[in-house]
């Protein structure tokens, strides 16, 4: 069984027992979330959602907060000896899926 979810604006294909990182949440590690929405289902027969599927939620427990890789953004303009080099690290949160309802 397995259920394609939308969070953050983005989507994920989850199954019973995955651990995924999502964009930051507000909850602390320990604490479950729901996400309600469920745009895919598939338990044996496939329910495709018009947006969602109605009464479909995936139930998670988040584990941690963790940093993802590092990303450079270097400015450079040429002949004026200009140039500027910053990083960046996303934080995420990151869930384990314990229960898909459908």
């Amino acid at each position: 069984m397995y259920a394609i979810i939308a969070t953050g604006g983005k989507q994920y294909t989850v199954k019973e027992g995955d651990v995924i990182n999502v964009e930051k949440l507000d909850v602390n590690a320990g604490e479950t979330v729901t996400f309600d929405q469920v745009l895919f289902v598939n338990n044996g027969e496939a329910k495709v959602g018009d947006p969602t599927v109605a009464g479909a939620s995936v139930t998670a427990s988040v584990v941690d907060e963790v940093k993802g890789k590092k990303v450079v953004v270097y400015r450079f303009k040429p002949k004026t000896g200009y140039h500027k080099k910053n990083g960046h690290r996303q934080i995420f949160t990151q869930v384990k899926i314990e229960k898909i309802n459908a």
